[in-house]
């Protein structure tokens, strides 16, 4: 069995991680370090973890473990995914993949240099089925041409204190929100190109929202919009417009706590469901899948690159700050 230790007490743990590890069986999570040593025995103890470590360092030196799992902030993810590489361990690192396009070279440059470990990045929603038939029923063509893309994922964050309102721990809304419509743009219509960005402030360089717009390979358009707090307190929503129909999606990246698909074409209007289980639990076995037996992922290192590209682009087109890696 995979044995999995996490680097920080993050609140995505729980969830992204060890209720899925009891859930299917496929790992353990056998150690936990955290800034804060008393923090970690809390976090370990409240959902039994058997091993408080002292350091992130020491994670990396257990024998006993085999993966890392990386939900530190966001300007943390390289450097500590590189050093796991370099301590022999796979890594399941989360979303976004790095602080910027830069970084995520550099880590698909050391998972490269060890091509006997796994590098996945967490974007647990494209493991699960809904996601695969949202890509399956746009490349059919039953659509026909694409002509217009629009993805929101909108949901409010408390800000006090929040990491995901820190500059200097490479937060913002794009960052934690944005990602996931940015990703699922690259699944069902690939090459997107940042045309233009507008983004809603909380501190100076950091978005609380933001607004981009696309251009597709074959001449349509797209546009993302999330927030972390606005208006718009909660928008999980899609549409996907073709010459030929349109495919509306009502929460596709956590599709286990409800959803609503439907496809409307000259020849009607049909209506999808999917499984319940938690997209987690898909992701965790291809983790595990990936790690003994090699096989292939989608959520690669390299592909990384592509989406931290555009994250940088609408960074700029808003005329923010490219984020940065913490010192």
């Amino acid at each position: 069995m995979l044995k999995i230790g996490i680097l920080g007490a993050a609140r995505i743990a729980p969830a992204a991680l060890i209720k899925p590890a009891r859930r299917t069986g496929a790992a353990e999570v056998v150690a936990v370090a955290a800034r804060d040593r008393a923090k970690a025995a809390e976090f370990a103890k409240k959902h039994r973890i058997p091993k408080v470590l002292a350091s992130y360092d020491d994670v990396l030196a257990d024998p006993e473990i085999t993966a890392i799992y990386n939900p530190l902030p966001n300007g943390l993810h390289g450097h500590w995914t590189i050093a796991a590489l370099e301590a022999g361990k796979h890594v399941l690192c989360e979303k976004p993949f790095t602080a910027n396009a830069d970084e995520a070279r550099h880590v698909a440059e050391a998972a490269a240099a060890h091509p006997g470990l796994v590098v996945m990045e967490a974007f647990h929603y494209q493991y699960h089925p809904l996601a695969r038939r949202l890509v399956e029923i746009v490349r059919s063509g039953e659509l026909g041409n694409v002509t217009d893309i629009d993805i929101g994922f909108s949901a409010p964050l408390a800000r006090k204190g929040d990491i995901r309102y820190q500059l200097g721990l490479a937060g913002g809304a794009t960052m934690d929100m944005g990602c996931y419509p940015i990703s699922l743009l690259r699944l069902l219509a690939p090459g997107p190109r940042v045309i233009g960005a507008r983004a809603k402030l909380s501190s100076p360089g950091v978005d609380r929202a933001m607004d981009a717009r696309f251009s597709l390979n074959d001449g349509g358009t797209a546009r993302i919009r999330c927030s972390m707090f606005s208006s718009s307190l909660l928008r999980l929503r899609s549409t996907i417009t073709g010459t030929d129909g349109t495919l509306r999606v009502f929460n596709p990246f956590a599709p286990h706590m409800g959803h609503r698909v439907r496809v409307e074409t000259a020849s009607g209007t049909r209506r999808e469901k999917f499984s319940r289980r938690p997209t987690y639990d898909y992701q965790l076995d291809a983790f595990v899948a990936a790690v003994e037996e090699g096989a292939p992922f989608p959520t690669t290192a390299t592909d990384a690159i592509r989406t931290m590209e555009l994250i940088d682009a609408v960074y700029v087109a808003a005329g923010l700050p490219i984020r940065q890696p913490t010192a």
